[in-house]
């Protein structure tokens, strides 16, 4: 198995750039169709509508990608990344539900409105508490996670157990007549969440090549060499705290429209461990691992309905097996520091493929050597 996703990575890195990109419009356009062609062997039960189980998994991997940032790249241990989810998720009820006083607007308004609000959580967390490390940010950020959730029990605005019904949804009108972002219509609203995935993809990985990027990865490897270096520690992990929760945030509000009702039960303790265990099953540092892991912590639940009530020990067992023999999660995190990381690994392999003896990048040093001589 290691020796499997090993190579397949090391495949995959020395594709001509047009051939990876022709794989990838592959990939999304069978993830577009996937409900609609509903393959009978990853199909859900009868009892389970498989359109609304992939909404479900893309809601996943959206969570999944986010926290990401956070622990896969800036390496910052968040047990209550649940908190951004339920922000997101308040921010779209309170502002569309008809139980809300508030103003309301409509639906795709409250997915940046709940992405600048879970942003600047993310910062009011950040400031205070990211100058700790280890198992006590750990404990500040699970602390944060149960503040909100008894914040939305307490509040009367916030409606506790009662909750916000008919949550708003984006416009649209079927043939028959029928809203099309039914909440028991899970198609457009996976189209939507999918679309929104690959936006998020493309500005992460924009990310990851930056000096942004370079710099959580530092962070995350040896934040006092890091900071040595003359790297803004601290600016960097609020900046990586702030967008991992904003893309919290767009889950939520997702989320929130497609379930059609948000109340304080939806945003406990154990989800927000199952998102981290979402990252760590992808691959913690890849976000294409983290979108895998998101879809199926998601999706085997939802499949397998017998075991259900046994989520949280099935992914505990998962996860032991996967510290044993493969700790780095089904596909590793690329270490990568180099803006042109690509080129400098083609280059080396093209030189190694090139040699004319046995000696490989070596021979060609030594045969340069005495050409000179």
């Amino acid at each position: 198995m290691r020796n499997f996703f090993s190579n397949l990575g090391s495949k995959w890195n020395t594709l001509p750039r047009p051939q990876q990109w022709a794989f990838i419009a592959i990939v999304v356009v069978l993830a577009f169709l996937l409900p609609v062609v509903n393959p009978p062997f990853i199909t859900t039960e009868p009892g389970t509508n498989f359109s609304i189980t992939c909404a479900q998994m893309a809601v996943y991997a959206l969570v999944a990608v986010g926290l990401n940032i956070v622990v896969g790249y800036a390496g910052l241990l968040d047990l209550g990344y649940v908190a951004f989810f339920a922000v997101g998720s308040y921010v779209a009820a309170m502002l569309t539900s008809p139980d809300s006083p508030f103003l309301k607007i409509p639906f795709l308004w409250t997915v940046p409105v709940a992405m600048a609000v879970t942003m600047f959580f993310g910062v009011i967390l950040g400031v205070p508490t990211l100058r700790l490390r280890g198992d006590y940010l750990a404990i500040v950020t699970l602390g944060f996670g149960e503040i909100i959730r008894i914040l939305a029990t307490i509040i009367p605005a916030m409606r506790g157990q009662v909750g916000f019904q008919d949550v708003g949804r984006p416009p649209g009108v079927a043939a028959d007549g029928t809203p099309l972002f039914a909440n028991s219509n899970g198609l457009p609203w996976y189209w939507l969440t999918l679309v929104v995935i690959i936006i998020v993809l493309l500005l992460v990985g924009n990310l990851e090549r930056s000096r942004v990027g370079r710099s959580w990865v530092a962070i995350r490897e040896d934040e006092d060499a890091a900071e040595i270096m003359g790297v803004p520690v601290f600016k960097y992990k609020v900046w990586a705290f702030a967008l991992g929760a904003g893309v919290g945030g767009i889950a939520g509000a997702l989320f929130g429209g497609q379930i059609g009702f948000v109340n304080n039960q939806k945003f406990d303790v154990p989800t927000s461990v199952l998102f981290l265990a979402a990252v760590v099953l992808g691959g913690a540092g890849n976000k294409v691992g983290a979108l895998i892991g998101g879809a199926l912590v998601a999706y085997i639940p939802l499949r397998f309905t017998a075991i259900a009530d046994y989520k949280y020990l099935i992914f505990g067992l998962a996860l032991v097996l996967l510290m044993i023999f493969r700790s780095q999660g089904l596909l590793a995190a690329r270490q990568r520091l180099l803006a042109y990381g690509r080129s400098a690994y083609l280059r080396l392999r093209k030189l190694k493929n090139d040699e004319p003896g046995s000696g490989g990048l070596s021979g060609s040093i030594a045969e340069g050597k005495e050409a000179k001589a």
